[in-house]
């Protein structure tokens, strides 16, 4: 099922040759307000926040329109489902060609949710941003203002210029925070950490709620309805220019990841949001922006809830390196130590860490030596060191590889049967693990030969 935008109009200013920026009239938050309220279709008197409820695309479609967002030629919604939606276009796009324009006046930021929700408190918000502070969460202060803004602008119901936008985001959820405690027991460690990391972010939020004064007792102590709101904030927002605030644009949170991307986001000097085609793009293609780095599928599962496919790569699972300037100078990083999906190849970065931290932890002298090595460029006698002892490099990737597919059979086993309808998560934690295993299939190909044809040298030496 598709929608239809509304006839796009040109929106371009040709400045010069070389020159174009997107034209906007005048905005400000008061005229938003005006704009918004001008409804042409029907709403229901509240936002449905369950789960399964549908999401209200052609009210949101419409309202764009009457806000001043600025569509390119081309430009439309598109969903398989009905549930989940992204943005894909219908005419060729030019590289450097314009996406999307966005008001400022529309775009929630933390900064300014600050300052609006601070003014109408008394006292309550800035407690409960203190008692983050002491809980040592102080990094999810701008989530919790735009948490609190959802939040408030869900109980002004129709009132909420937002209402539109609000009525059409998801309800149902994949990532950490809508995991079952079920669920958790099926993942892999390093997915295992980082949810629960992500479901630590929303419990201090939640727990820190019931102090602010502006929301209702009702939903700031109903855990769905503020972890829909958490989940809306916490996987459709972008940081902003000042790289203390966290910023929601209403449209450009529609597209997707993209390992492979077609739009890039800035803000002009006004604080509009302007998106521009990163590369040309044939018409019928989806249009994807960047949620970080693509070689960290399992960081994108658990914060935002979906599995990229189309990553090249994922972190090898090695989890008990010691951490060390010396270890993350060689490259102890997610997105370094690396498993290539199709190849079965494995990064420098993994060689030298599991040489450097496991091989060489009890022979200090070459330990030493070999660091230094890398840390000069001297690449011939960090080969010949690898060389020597590749033998038990590789037998201790392979025994962590060949215990790895144990574990997640082990992990699969335990979803066999389970009641989807209590734990719908349970499919796509499936499919990441089976991501996973195929890729460390891969790597069990390349090493178990390696490591057979080292060991008969070795015999035969």
């Amino acid at each position: 099922m598709r929608i239809s935008p509304l006839a796009a109009t040109p929106f371009l200013v040709l400045l010069s040759p070389m020159s174009v920026v997107f034209a906007f009239a005048p905005s400000s938050s008061s005229q938003f307000a005006a704009n918004a309220k001008i409804r042409t279709t029907p709403l229901n008197a509240m936002v449905d926040t369950r789960e399964q409820a549908p999401r209200n695309m052609q009210p949101f479609d419409g309202w764009l329109g009457q806000c001043g967002v600025q569509r390119c030629n081309g430009f439309q919604f598109t969903s398989t489902d009905g549930l989940d939606w992204s943005v894909m276009t219908t005419e060729n796009l030019p590289a450097g060609s314009p996406v999307i324009g966005v008001p400022e006046g529309m775009i929630l930021s933390s900064n300014k949710a600050k300052q609006e929700l601070e003014q109408m408190s008394r006292g309550g918000v800035q407690d409960a941003v203190k008692q983050l502070g002491m809980i040592g969460a102080a990094a999810s202060i701008p989530e919790f203002y735009l948490t609190a803004k959802i939040l408030v602008e869900y109980e002004r119901e129709q009132q909420s210029p937002y209402f539109p936008w609000l009525d059409s985001l998801p309800r149902l959820f994949y990532n950490a925070v809508s995991m079952t405690d079920f669920c958790y027991e099926c993942l892999p460690p390093l997915v295992f950490r980082l949810s629960r990391e992500e479901r630590t972010k929303f419990d201090n939020i939640f727990q820190v709620l019931k102090k602010v004064d502006i929301i209702s007792d009702r939903n700031k102590t109903d855990r769905d309805l503020v972890k829909w709101a958490f989940n809306v904030v916490h996987t459709r927002s972008m940081p902003g220019e000042d790289k203390n605030d966290v910023k929601i644009v209403p449209l450009a949170d529609y597209f997707n990841h993209g390992t492979e991307t077609e739009v890039n986001f800035t803000f002009d000097a006004q604080g509009n949001c302007l998106g521009s085609a990163s590369r040309d793009v044939p018409a019928g293609s989806p249009i994807r922006m960047s949620y970080g780095c693509p070689t960290n599928p399992s960081f994108f599962f658990a914060k935002y809830g979906f599995l990229d496919k189309s990553s090249p790569a994922t972190f090898c699972k090695i989890m008990d390196i010691t951490k060390s300037t010396e270890t993350e100078n060689l490259g102890y990083d997610f997105s370094k130590m690396l498993f290539y999906k199709d190849s079965g190849g494995i990064s420098e970065q993994v060689w030298d860490v599991v040489l450097y931290d496991k091989v060489l932890r009890n022979k200090p002298d070459i330990r030493q030596q070999f660091y230094n090595a890398h840390m000069q460029g001297d690449g011939a006698t960090k080969q010949a060191i690898h060389n020597a002892f590749i033998m038990e490099t590789s037998t201790r990737l392979k025994t962590h590889v060949d215990k790895f597919l144990e574990q997640i059979d082990a992990l699969n086993n335990k979803g066999i049967g389970k009641d989807l309808n209590k734990h719908p998560r349970l499919p796509l934690i499936m499919e990441h693990n089976e991501f996973v295993r195929s890729t460390f299939e891969n790597v069990k190909a390349q090493l178990d030969p390696m490591v057979m044809n080292l060991a008969r040298e070795r015999q035969m030496a």
